[in-house]
C-alpha cells in the first residue's frame, strides 16, 4: 500500500514538472502577421468564373443555341470548344 502511494506521488510529480516545463517554454517561432490578406485559391476562382459563365449562358439561351451550331460546324472539342463558346456569347 505505501509502495502504491510513492509510485503514484512519484507519477504525479514527474507530471506536474513536464507540464511546468513545457508552460515555460519560449515558442519557437513567432506568430505571422495579421496584416496580409489570404488569396481565395485558383479552384475557387474556376468556380466561381464557370458559375457566372453558366448563369450568362442561361439567361441568353437563343444566342447559346447559335454559339453551339458553330461549334459543330468548326468540329471544336474540349477547351476549345468551351472557350469560343465563351467568346461567342461575350459578343453583342
Amino acid at each position: 500500500m505505501f509502495r502504491t502511494r510513492i509510485c503514484l506521488a512519484a507519477a504525479l510529480l514527474a507530471l506536474g514538472l513536464h507540464a511546468a516545463s513545457a508552460q515555460t517554454a519560449a515558442p519557437a517561432t513567432p506568430a505571422p502577421a495579421a496584416t496580409t490578406t489570404a488569396k481565395p485559391s485558383k479552384i475557387k476562382l474556376t468556380m466561381e468564373k464557370l458559375k457566372a459563365m453558366k448563369e450568362q449562358w442561361r439567361a441568353n439561351k437563343p444566342k447559346l443555341k447559335a454559339c453551339r451550331k458553330e461549334v459543330k460546324q468548326k468540329g471544336l472539342t474540349g477547351d476549345d470548344r468551351w472557350f469560343y463558346i465563351s467568346d461567342c456569347m461575350a459578343k453583342s
